[in-house]
């Protein structure tokens, strides 16, 4: 394959030209809408995987399994771990060349689709070959029954194994650190890390959505452990420091450049908040609307170019067991129609 500019450095000149805001893309957005901004008992999902243009990305079943082996190994993309001793059944968007996926669901109702994210964090190489976040989405699929659970299995791996290694097949250079939009019937999670730190914040009403770039402050119901020994330790925070407030604040502190971005009305992350606010009035925001949000070309969000929105999903969870799930396996929802989708 002919290459000019590695993924990476044509990302990062984009961001630089901008002054350190995304106003050209650099990727990836997920969105999640609960009552009153979804109708009540629904919980509506949709993500955009922003990827290479020309890489494949496909539609991928994989059956439930118990197993009897204590011993078995599962290959990921990079390494292999300990084998579950059962998983559930999944539907995935899955990179051709990965064992992970961009987004996905599960037999259960969970969905989860994840972020590229910049931090300050680098006391391991993210060059190393570790975890993909895109493996910790297929993992905490098959392993999660809950969004909770899916959560707890995504942050134990990745405390336990790390996250690094290309995220690209012909670029060796384009890594990163992850975030994840994780969500059920009855809850949605945002999961940010940086290395193999985490914060977490539950989100049980109105909307959210995540564009690459951290954006839990002081607020997160949950952390991982020695968090703020390690902010302290590697000068990331100075706690003795008067600020105006006296936690952590993880955008501020961990991010590189994210606080500039969540600041920005021209942002990914601006523009993909008021898309969700213009649409998410009043019990309005279904699959339908959530299909215009990832058709929208504000700030990027469906995207043509060297980066392009490679597959596109859109889930509606309700509280009874009813789900439904549309997605697409091709570039540029704006062009094509989103089939109805079962596990």
């Amino acid at each position: 394959m002919k290459r000019t500019l590695p993924i990476i450095a044509s990302l990062m000149a984009a961001k630089d030209k901008n002054k350190g805001f995304a106003t050209s893309p650099l990727g990836c957005d997920t969105f999640v809408a609960l009552y009153p901004s979804a109708p009540k008992g629904t919980v509506v999902f949709g993500k955009n995987s922003d990827r290479p243009a020309g890489e494949g990305q496909s539609i991928r079943r994989y059956a439930a399994r118990e197993r009897g082996d204590p011993q078995e190994q599962c290959q990921c993309t990079y390494i292999s771990i300990p084998q579950a001793p059962k998983t559930y059944a999944v539907l995935l968007s899955q990179i051709d060349w990965m064992f992970g996926a961009e987004h996905g669901t599960n037999e259960k109702g969970v969905v989860v689709g994840n972020e590229a994210v910049w931090t300050k964090v680098n006391d391991e190489d993210l060059s190393t070959k570790r975890l993909l976040g895109m493996d910790l989405v297929r993992l905490g699929l098959e392993r999660g029954s809950t969004a909770r659970e899916a959560l707890d299995v995504i942050t134990s791996l990745l405390e336990k194994h790390g996250q690094g290694g290309p995220c690209a097949q012909d670029d060796d250079s384009f890594v990163y650190h992850n975030s994840f939009l994780i969500a059920d019937p009855r809850e949605a999670w945002v999961l940010e890390t940086a290395g193999r730190h985490w914060v977490a914040k539950r989100i049980t009403t109105g909307s959210r959505n995540i564009s690459n770039t951290l954006t839990i402050r002081t607020d997160y119901d949950l952390h991982s452990d020695g968090l703020v020994e390690y902010a302290i330790k590697h000068n990331l925070w100075n706690k003795n420091k008067k600020t105006d407030d006296d936690a952590l604040d993880w955008t501020l502190y961990f991010g590189d450049g994210c606080d500039e971005e969540c600041k920005s009305p021209f942002s990914r992350q601006s523009c993909g908040r008021k898309l969700l606010e213009e649409y998410a009035e009043s019990e309005k925001l279904d699959e339908v609307q959530m299909m215009k949000i990832l058709r929208s070309h504000d700030g990027g969000i469906c995207m043509h170019g060297g980066f392009e929105t490679a597959a596109s999903m859109v889930s509606v969870l309700k509280s009874d067991g009813d789900h439904n799930h549309w997605m697409l396996d091709r570039p540029h929802p704006c062009q094509h129609k989103y089939t109805m989708q079962s596990i």
